[in-house]
């Protein structure tokens, strides 16, 4: 095997999500899941399932993640790389546990890690995380040899997540109608998370003012901006927006919202907004509710033309992008000089996440990273 297509000292490739309903009967369960410790009673849970039974209970969540499985068994084969690829979700079948056990049981003994969140967060990484440690304590606890695991580093900067975000625009852009199209305004929408969070994600010496959370958005968003315009020759005014927040409303979340976001570009007189997701990785229930529902809702009632971008889904560039993140990583471990792949002013993120990295409110284990208690 050539050495730039080893996956050395790794045998197994584990896709981590987030999981999602695939009927009715699932929703209140997956939410019960999903708000585990937080005491919010069932028909509190059915109320807020509502945007689900809009789809019949169908999150697209899962059947993406099916898409990007395929994709990346594919690209794996087509260029000789013969590493297998497992999936488990944090609340939802398959669950992480039994994916890990599965994977304990086949002989996999170096695990490396994909989880489906692009930037530095709390919810976005830590708390993938903690769910691993807390998977490793249950199979410890069965009796089972633990495998050594290891999560790949943030990609929100690598071409092959980038690129296909940036064909996505440059065709909305062209969807709009002609009059109204070169002054279009574009609307960078990822995850609205509490300030607090925010200004504590990432490494410590990144904390405060939104943290690495919304630095990374914040240069992944002009790249994009600079590639549009160099593709269309034209210089689109942009913004860094939120959606899908929730929680106490006297907690400061972070801000603005996509829809007040609208009514103030409609009210300053943008002719129409193109409304970029770049935080998610497919096009699963926040896009397809806050996005494609809530506020293309909310731009009908204001007369203003929008189009939403696609998401990099199981697009082949993003599945090649996974495999140069595995033999980047692998040749790390084993010693090599390996040139991270990145485009804009931040840099490759750590390989291992340091100790104070996207804290939780109440410390609890977490794998993957230098607190480790699973070497």
């Amino acid at each position: 095997m050539p050495d730039e297509l080893d996956p050395t000292p790794y045998d197994a490739l584990l896709l981590l999500s987030f999981g999602g309903p695939e009927g009715p009967d699932d929703v209140v369960p997956f939410l019960e899941n999903v708000t585990r410790g937080r005491g919010i009673p069932k028909e509190r849970l059915k109320e807020v399932g509502e945007h689900y039974f809009l789809f019949d209970g169908v999150s697209p969540i899962n059947e993406q993640n099916r898409a990007l499985l395929d994709a990346l068994r594919k690209d794996f084969a087509d260029h000789g790389l013969g590493l297998p690829v497992y999936w488990g979700n944090r609340n939802w079948a398959p669950y992480l546990t039994d994916t890990l056990r599965e994977m304990v049981r086949d002989g996999r003994r170096r695990i490396l890690v994909f989880a489906t969140s692009a930037y530095a967060s709390y919810s976005g990484c830590r708390q993938y995380r903690e769910n691993l440690a807390e998977s490793l304590a249950t199979l410890e606890a069965e009796g089972l040899e633990l495998p050594r695991v290891d999560k790949l580093r943030h990609y929100f900067n690598h071409p092959g997540f980038v690129e296909p975000m940036v064909d996505g625009i440059v065709r909305s852009l062209a969807d709009l109608p002609e009059e109204v199209r070169d002054g279009a305004h574009i609307a960078f929408c990822t995850h609205s998370i509490p300030v607090a969070s925010a200004d504590t994600s990432g490494p410590v010496e990144r904390h405060g003012d939104g943290g690495a959370y919304v630095a990374q958005h914040l240069d992944v968003a002009r790249v994009i901006g600079d590639a549009v315009r160099e593709r269309t020759g034209v210089e689109h005014p942009w913004q860094l927006v939120y959606q899908s927040r929730s929680g106490a409303p006297h907690i400061p979340w972070l801000e603005p919202d996509v829809c007040d976001h609208l009514e103030e570009r409609h009210a300053a007189g943008a002719p129409a907004v193109v409304m970029a997701p770049i935080g998610f990785v497919s096009d699963h229930m926040e896009v397809i509710y806050d996005l494609d529902t809530e506020a293309t809702a909310k731009a009908g009632e204001l007369g203003l033309p929008v189009r939403r971008s696609a998401t990099v889904g199981a697009d082949p560039r993003f599945a090649a992008a996974v495999r140069d993140l595995i033999t980047e990583r692998a040749a790390t471990e084993r010693g090599r000089d390996a040139t991270p792949c990145v485009l804009g002013g931040l840099g490759a993120s750590h390989n291992l996440c340091p100790a104070g990295c996207c804290p939780a409110r109440a410390p609890r284990p977490a794998a993957a990273g230098a607190d480790s208690p699973y070497a």
